[in-house]
């Protein structure tokens, strides 16, 4: 389901589509606060949080169901535990005055009012779309074809090779969270552009929009 889509008018200008979790705000980092505030732990051992989430005491892997019940409830509770990275409020709004910009993130429709409040609160008033099926189809309804630069930003690699996928044309940043978890992540191939930061994924966009 798509909140957010219909409502989105461009304008004449180039268009960067950004993730939120891990990639504008922080999300292993709060969750792993999150997680020890209910007596369990996340430990780095795959790409992934089933599995890998253990009860403190005595490291006993949670069943899967337990697992969905505590991402619930965190998106539940984001207001409480999620913050911006460092400089990421400043680069969006460099961006936004020569782009449109769009979030795109992914969670039930449900938690999309709370990850509105959120945003706001830290003047990240951007337009916001919450999905749960693929970022590929998204992002190509929403830029339709326009003869414009077009570029996307995600911290996970199969939301990057969807887009990439479906919008041939569009730059596609890599930008991974300075977190354990993520060095155990899948390589993104030749197609996506790795930033360490925000300085150096605002300079790949900037460049994509100049042509």
């Amino acid at each position: 389901m798509v909140i957010g889509l219909d409502a989105v008018r461009l304008t004449a200008r180039p268009l960067v589509v950004c993730d939120v979790d891990d990639v504008v705000l922080e999300f292993v980092t709060p969750f792993r606060a999150f997680l020890q505030s209910r007596g369990h732990r996340l430990l780095p051992r795959s790409f992934r949080l089933h599995g890998n989430i253990v009860c403190a005491l005595d490291e006993t892997p949670l069943e899967d169901g337990a697992v969905s019940e505590l991402i619930e409830a965190f998106f539940a509770a984001q207001e409480a535990w999620q913050t911006p990275f460092l400089g990421v409020v400043d680069t969006l709004a460099r961006l936004a005055a020569r782009a449109d910009l769009v979030f795109l993130t992914a969670m039930p429709a449900r938690h999309a009012p709370a990850r509105r409040r959120l945003l706001d609160l830290f003047a990240l008033d951007y337009p916001l779309i919450a999905a749960e099926e693929a970022k590929g189809p998204v992002v190509h309804r929403l830029h339709a074809g326009r003869p414009l630069p077009v570029a996307f930003v995600d911290d996970m690699v199969h939301n990057l090779h969807s887009v990439g996928d479906h919008v041939p044309d569009c730059l596609l940043v890599h930008l991974p969270p300075p977190v354990d978890i993520h060095a155990l992540a899948p390589p993104a191939g030749a197609a996506v552009r790795r930033a360490l930061d925000w300085t150096e994924a605002e300079q790949l966009i900037c460049a994509h929009l100049a042509t």
